[in-house]
């Protein structure tokens, strides 16, 4: 409803999926057989992602900082993790080469914090500078999508600030479950409610995933 064009590119080698659910991973056989065609995993990052012809990137992890920075590898110290995630896949190449970033998270302390425990992801580095003084070119994360709210980069520090506050949600529910001293933008907006076609849609949507996933999860 929101981009009807859009071409949807998957790591896994499909191009122009047309998903009728909601794919359950990039390996979803929905995908392969609703798409235009399917490539080898080196051609899609060789020629479609690092040839420049991605425009935006969606990545999530385990832990997000203030400037963008994924970890998706361990919780805890490197060399005895608490928990050893999956790791990078191609995120890492998507964060650098893709026009643009999008980025979606639980918002929790446990999820936002001050500092990475591994950095997986280069958003906009450590201090907000390193991917400029890197000279890499693409944009990448500016928006930050959560349960509670959105989150933006600001120009000049790339420090993510709240812009729009989620319908019912307050700055102190924000504050208490980010782990960095978060702020807020002047002209704080109310993210627009969801109108009764999208409620709609996404409803039939859950509703169609639902049955075509039953008893293959756990």
């Amino acid at each position: 409803m929101h981009a009807p064009g859009v071409t949807l590119v998957y790591e896994s080698g499909t191009i122009e999926a047309k998903p009728t659910v909601l794919p359950l991973s990039i390996g979803d056989g929905e995908l392969c057989e609703t798409a235009l065609t399917t490539v080898s995993v080196p051609e899609i990052f060789r020629y479609w992602l690092q040839g420049g012809r991605i425009s935006v990137g969606f990545l999530s992890g385990a832990q997000v900082d203030c400037y963008g920075n994924l970890n998706s590898t361990v919780i805890g110290d490197y060399r005895q993790p608490k928990v050893r995630l999956p790791g990078a896949g191609g995120a890492t190449e998507i964060a650098t080469s893709c026009g643009r970033i999008f980025m979606m998270m639980k918002h929790s302390a446990r999820a936002m914090v001050d500092r990475l425990d591994f950095l997986t992801t280069l958003g906009h580095g450590p201090t907000g500078r390193e991917r400029r003084q890197l000279g890499i070119r693409t944009a990448g994360p500016v928006l930050l999508m959560t349960d509670l709210c959105l989150m933006q980069p600001e120009p000049d520090t790339n420090e993510f600030v709240v812009t729009a506050l989620h319908p019912g949600v307050s700055r102190e529910q924000v504050t208490e479950n980010t782990g960095w001293d978060v702020r807020f933008a002047r002209a704080l907006a109310e993210t627009a409610a969801p109108t009764p076609n999208e409620l709609e849609a996404l409803r039939e949507l859950n509703a169609r995933t639902a049955r075509a996933h039953a008893g293959r999860t756990a």
